[in-house]
């Protein structure tokens, strides 16, 4: 089988770009060339002796030259930036993809900046760790994990299969959805629950009497969960909540008319309310387990394992 691309470029090389590049060459017959580059020279030496791409270059315009899919994975607040200064080195009928959290601002952010003769298909891989820079990357992040995929209007379905078939090469299962749809869903799956993470950690750290001894010294797995989630990288997850804030506000506001329900509940002594909620929200997590999405092992199946995917 022929390669699907001959040269992917990766912009930024963080814990996404770096498990692409390791999850290309597992398979082996899915690129040519991996060039790579990332605005901190640091991160480009480090990708240097690592030997994370075929190529490190110092420029984004250098690593976009002749590569037939560019990929975007910097912070969705630096991507307007970054597409306009790739823009006039693009080959014609090239790719532009990125990874970031949210849809409808990276449409917005690249698209006026594309020429006409290069396709844009925006993607976003499920798939994180709390981890973060070159060497954070393993070729079995997206393995079995959701990628989705959200062409904008007038992108040919062969560029976007084209690109579908490389996520499916790297393990992941790839749908398309509307870049509106995306912002609302992962809001409830992803952006709100990091948000209360980090809301609930503040909230220990408020409690500085028992943060330094009792709450660190017992953490129970819930609040070990909370702070490997709160981990995660701060400039992404301000650029997501800035990017995405009406969906994230809307959802939101349901979390705390149903926290204030709870609160009722647990006041007035309601238990059959309580029995009754948790009977439902434990259904929700058997069906996370029967979509292969997680295991229902002790400790929510992280026994051992040291990167696992949260985002």
């Amino acid at each position: 089988m022929s390669v699907i691309y001959q040269r992917v470029a990766l912009i930024g090389l963080g814990l996404i770009a770096g498990s692409m590049a390791h999850a290309m060459r597992r398979r082996g017959d899915l690129v040519g060339e991996i060039v790579g580059t990332a605005r901190s020279s640091e991160t480009r030496d480090i990708a240097r002796d690592i030997g994370l791409c075929d190529r490190i270059v110092d420029s984004a315009a250098e690593a976009v030259s002749g590569a037939d899919l560019v990929v975007l994975a910097v912070p969705v607040g630096a991507m307007a930036a970054v597409a306009a200064e790739i823009a006039p080195h693009l080959e014609a009928g090239a790719t532009v993809t990125d990874v970031g959290s949210v849809k409808r601002e990276v449409v917005e952010a690249i698209g006026p900046h594309l020429p006409d003769n290069v396709h844009f298909v925006p993607g976003h891989p499920l798939a994180g760790t709390e981890h973060s820079g070159p060497r954070s990357g393993f070729a079995e992040l997206f393995d079995n994990r959701y990628t989705l995929l959200t062409p904008v209007e007038g992108t040919p379905p062969e560029a976007t299969d084209r690109l579908k078939n490389l996520w499916t090469g790297c393990g992941a299962i790839v749908e398309e959805m509307d870049p509106d749809h995306h912002d609302l869903v992962l809001a409830v799956t992803s952006h709100t629950p990091h948000l209360i993470a980090y809301t609930m950690v503040g909230v220990a750290d408020d409690l500085r009497r028992v943060t330094d001894s009792e709450v660190i010294k017992y953490s129970a797995a819930g609040f070990r969960d909370f702070t490997r989630i709160a981990a995660s990288d701060p400039t992404m997850w301000r650029d997501v909540f800035l990017s995405n804030k009406e969906a994230t506000l809307e959802i939101l506001g349901r979390f705390t008319e149903e926290l204030f329900a709870l609160q009722r509940a647990i006041r007035t002594g309601d238990g059959d309310h309580l029995h009754a909620y948790f009977t439902r929200t434990r259904g929700i997590r058997r069906g996370i387990i029967e979509a292969g999405q997680d295991t229902d092992a002790p400790n929510f199946g992280r026994g051992g394992v040291t990167k696992e995917p949260v985002e």
